[in-house]
């Protein structure tokens, strides 16, 4: 009896290729890691989650974490491309305290580059501040977060949002209206990006190149040659030879 042939089917995971992640250029290049992929075009898209401690080799900064999302893939490297910030939510409860009040803002701004970003801004004041210094310094946090937007392309100002300098900018200016503990940039989302930025730009086709109109150049007139007569052929006379005289035959008498 003849058996069957029973076809062993390979581990899904032995078929995949493994890739880098590497972090965009304003973040340093870093390599974040490493994912699996069967296919490279399944990696599109994917997102990554990280902190700036690990981005930096500052282990103070990992109460920030940066969200990434893969864009494009070169060889064995995924590229990736920022989409927003967070903090963490334990950092956050250990700055809440009690008798204070805490300020929190969430204003949409344009980049100068066409990014549309939501940001969320929160304050710590020292004490319990009241209804109106609150009132006030929430409009001075979207005032200054709109204005440092509009000036800025999407890298910097990702930039000052995740580094603290965004929030140092505000706490220099809103410290006048009520004495703050601590300010910061609780959360950004990137929630449109332009889009020769999202699609990536295809090889411009060339258009046709009409040929050169040249200028009409008048041909030169052409003078007809005059028609050559051939001379007419020139026979010679014959003279004929004058015939010999001829001695009459004697006539024999």
């Amino acid at each position: 009896m003849a058996r069957k042939k029973v076809q062993r089917k390979l581990d899904s995971w032995k078929s995949k290729e493994w890739y880098n992640i590497e972090a965009p250029s304003y973040l340093n290049r870093a390599q974040i890691g490493t994912t699996m992929a069967s296919d490279p075009s399944l990696l599109m898209g994917r997102k990554i989650e990280t902190t700036v401690g690990e981005l930096t080799n500052d282990m103070t900064k990992n109460n920030t974490k940066v969200l990434l999302r893969v864009n494009n893939v070169v060889g064995d490297t995924a590229h990736t491309t920022l989409i927003g910030h967070e903090l963490t939510t334990d950092y956050i409860r250990s700055i809440v305290k009690r008798q204070t009040s805490r300020i929190d803002a969430n204003v949409d701004v344009r980049t100068k580059d066409g990014y549309i970003i939501r940001v969320k801004p929160t304050c710590f004041t020292i004490k319990r501040a009241r209804s109106s210094q609150m009132k006030a310094i929430r409009e001075l946090m979207i005032n200054i977060v709109k204005r440092r937007a509009a000036e800025s392309d999407f890298e910097t100002f990702m930039q000052e949002a995740i580094l603290g300098r965004l929030s140092a900018n505000i706490y220099r200016q809103a410290k006048f209206i009520y004495p703050l503990r601590r300010v910061e940039i609780r959360k950004t989302e990137v929630s449109a990006a332009p889009k020769s930025a999202s699609v990536p730009k295809a090889a411009p086709v060339p258009a046709p190149v009409p040929a050169p109109v040249s200028e009409a150049v008048p041909e030169p007139e052409v003078v007809p040659e005059a028609e050559v007569v051939p001379e007419a052929e020139v026979v010679p006379e014959v003279v004929p030879e004058p015939e010999s005289e001829v001695a009459p035959e004697e006539i024999e008498e």
